[in-house]
């Protein structure tokens, strides 16, 4: 794994990747089968699906029974990979993911795309900040939020082999640039994308490359901060939080969804039965989202560079 972040976008986008891999898998392994809610196009999958009815379904706008007949296939042996938006692949189809998928123990993948402020234009109603927190209450769930392409890349196929409910938050577009292709990374395991001893900052996704960018404007002030990619949110690589803790005495999150249940509550879970700490947050308020691009979303929920910058110091004051 090698970090190659320059503050510039990822050229190739996270649709890019989930139009390549997808028909991959399904093609090399007869066990994977692939599920969407009518949004094919957007993610670039609907021609593969036009010339193999058999291996892609689209289960049209109807993601409580997507899930359930993900379950279904599941119980016959089968690998599912789910697709739609992000509000609809968390909080319109949980019961029948946490009892179908979750309670019965049948192994699906669930991809929320356009989590969070990636979600733009389509507004509100769209704009999940809370799917995070509610895969994170289903048992043995795997909870994972990738930050750009290459390590969606690598992530995706474990992922889908893997035992359980799996929930992948991604955008469509892309992130800011952060590793190389063909990186290799575990499920589980935070990456160290940074060292310093003056604080933590654990981000995950959309805010990885904030984050590293905040360590940059922070070193020019004399703080200097580690930054850990926590692209699993659970299981939480719980002993790489404490050491880091320990080590710089403070740690501040940056995430595009809620800090009620969130990457925030996930580390604070951890550090106030191990390691208590001076924390702060870049994340969502409790509140709901709204319509505008992207750039606006950020500086409206608190996650941009600047913010980080001001919760770093404002914790570090606290040590």
């Amino acid at each position: 794994m090698k970090v190659i972040y320059n503050g510039k976008a990822d050229p190739k986008t996270f649709k890019d990747v989930l139009s390549a891999s997808i028909p991959q898998m399904l093609d090399t392994n007869p066990d994977v089968i692939y599920l969407d809610a009518d949004l094919m196009s957007c993610i670039g999958t609907a021609k593969y699906a036009k010339a193999n009815p058999d291996r892609a379904i689209n289960c049209g706008i109807a993601e409580s029974n997507m899930a359930g007949i993900a379950a279904g296939l599941a119980a016959a042996g089968f690998k599912p990979i789910c697709h739609t938006f992000g509000p609809f692949a968390s909080r319109r189809c949980y019961d029948q993911v946490f009892l179908s998928a979750g309670y019965a123990h049948n192994d699906i993948t669930m991809i929320g795309s356009d989590p969070g402020v990636t979600a733009g234009f389509n507004g509100g109603t769209h704009m999940p900040f809370e799917d995070v927190a509610l895969y994170r209450a289903i048992p043995g769930a795997t909870v994972v939020d990738v930050a750009d392409s290459a390590q969606l890349e690598n992530i995706l196929p474990k992922l889908v082999m893997r035992e359980g409910v799996k929930y992948l938050r991604v955008n469509r577009k892309s992130n800011d640039l952060v590793y190389e292709a063909g990186s290799e990374f575990e499920i589980g395991k935070g990456v160290v994308i940074r060292e310093g001893k003056d604080v933590t900052i654990i981000a995950a996704g959309f805010m990885v490359g904030r984050a590293i960018g905040a360590a940059e404007v922070l070193a020019q002030k004399g703080i200097e901060a580690t930054v850990i990619d926590m692209f699993t949110i659970k299981p939480l690589d719980e002993q790489r939080v404490i050491d880091c803790a320990k080590k710089t005495g403070c740690v501040v999150t940056a995430e595009n969804h809620s800090k009620i249940g969130g990457l925030f509550s996930a580390v604070s879970e951890c550090l106030i039965q191990n390691c208590p700490v001076p924390m702060g947050y870049a994340a969502v308020e409790d509140e709901f989202g709204e319509v505008g691009p992207v750039d606006y979303l950020a500086e409206r929920f608190g996650m941009t560079v600047d913010h980080i910058v001001e919760v770093v110091e404002a914790t570090v004051a606290k040590k």
